[in-house]
């Protein structure tokens, strides 16, 4: 295959789409995404069937764990997905609102309309549910969509393309606006992120040797998704029921996703109370403990931290531990360690809460609540493209309003500047 001409092929049916997207009506966008839907419980054995067989091929590969675990689908998880499909179909549209309507003392009005941002190239591993999720997120906010998955996931995303096209021919949008590379040629990658005639913004989602090949190589805008060294911090006001079921949840509900809490910082003044029993509850869920001088003074079983295992995102039964003066001292650690992506106090003090929500500085901060809210599914949001930690364009879960832009509208009535 010649990989160039291929990739350029793509771009050119992706670009004429986005042009058909665009002007879609929202009529039509949401029948299509019910459409799809409806298809993907239907057709639920078939997509469970090639998913085993990505899943027997990776175990064979011996692929780690926590990819295997983002690249195995269950019953659930496409009912989840089918599920995300027509949350995103009941969302309002948001291409041609006009926002910030204002007169000028010339007699126009200046305003903002949201339009989509054109073609985005989405590049993953392992997580076939991206595949459906990307699709549906772009198909209703405008744009065309190509998309490149893992080789661990080909059999699976080809399956689940075929079922989106299905959904788009029979409400008569065109194939092209989501497209899957078919070839597992790495090569593709490379045309893909330089194709700045073609590809107006590139969404890479995957690991840490993904992600800064992309944003070192992209000639085209990228909304980054890095590591998630997500903390959860225990306040010295904090409630110790709430701190065991969230730290619990945070750490334990599931190890392989970038919302998992991989840091627990807690306050000197409630340390001595609280964290043995928290520690306990780790080490009888199999987690073990890295921590500073006053955590292995406190839990015998825990391990000295190194100034790594502070940066670090597991993705497994590990988690780091720091015992910290206070609530200032608690931010500053996190905001030195955290990868930006979601943070969460527990706390009974609205003042330390507030306080928190203020300084932290990552894309989702939360008080009281488990990191594994972080998602664009549990925030309302139908699903998401990705979690930005970027601070441009987009910043934490990214839904329809992260896949649009603005640009400015005038409206007048024959005026002309003097």
């Amino acid at each position: 295959m010649d990989i160039k001409h291929y990739m350029q092929q793509l771009g050119q049916d992706a670009r004429a789409a986005s042009r058909q997207m665009a002007k879609a009506d929202t009529t039509i966008k949401d029948q299509a995404l019910r459409t799809i839907a409806a298809t993907l419980r239907r057709e639920k054995d078939a997509l469970l069937a090639a998913n085993r067989q990505d899943v027997e091929a990776a175990k064979a590969k011996d692929m780690d764990a926590a990819m295997l675990d983002r690249l195995t689908l269950t019953e659930k998880s496409v009912a989840a997905m089918a599920e995300g499909l027509e949350q995103i179909a009941s969302l309002p549209d948001p291409v041609g609102e006009i926002s910030n309507l204002k007169y000028r003392p010339t007699g126009i009005q200046v305003g903002r309309m949201c339009v989509p941002l054109g073609v985005i190239g989405i590049i993953y591993e392992a997580r076939p549910n991206v595949t459906i999720d990307a699709a549906g997120l772009c198909l209703k906010s405008g744009n065309a969509t190509i998309l490149r998955g893992g080789s661990e996931a080909i059999h699976c995303n080809r399956a689940l393309v075929a079922l989106v096209h299905d959904g788009l021919q029979k409400v008569g949008l065109p194939k092209a606006a989501v497209q899957v590379v078919e070839t597992v040629n790495r090569a593709a990658v490379g045309e893909l992120i330089t194709m700045k005639e073609y590809v107006d913004v590139i969404v890479p989602r995957g690991g840490k040797g993904l992600i800064e090949r992309i944003s070192n190589e992209a000639r085209i805008p990228v909304i980054r998704h890095l590591i998630g060294n997500c903390h959860v911090y225990v306040d010295d006001e904090a409630d110790l029921a709430k701190a065991l079921r969230i730290v619990e949840n945070a750490k334990t509900q599931r190890l392989g996703t970038c919302n998992t809490a991989e840091s627990l910082v807690i306050a000197r003044a409630v340390a001595k109370d609280m964290l043995p029993p928290i520690a306990n509850m780790l080490i009888a869920k199999g987690v073990e403990i890295r921590g500073c001088a006053e955590t292995q003074a406190l839990v015998p079983q825990a391990r000295a931290a190194t100034e790594e295992d502070y940066y670090a995102e597991y993705l497994a039964a590990i988690i780091s531990c720091k015992v910290v003066a206070d609530l200032d001292d608690a931010i500053a650690h996190i905001n030195k360690y955290s990868s930006q992506h979601t943070e969460a106090i527990v706390t009974e003090n609205y003042t330390h809460a507030r306080h928190f929500l203020r300084e932290v500085d990552s894309s989702s901060v939360m008080v009281n609540a488990s990191t594994r809210f972080a998602d664009g599914f549990e925030y309302g949001l139908g699903a998401e493209i990705g979690i930005s930690t970027d601070k441009f364009h987009a910043r934490g879960p990214v839904g329809l309003e992260g896949l649009t832009s603005l640009k400015y509208v005038v409206l007048g009535d024959g005026q002309v500047r003097g």
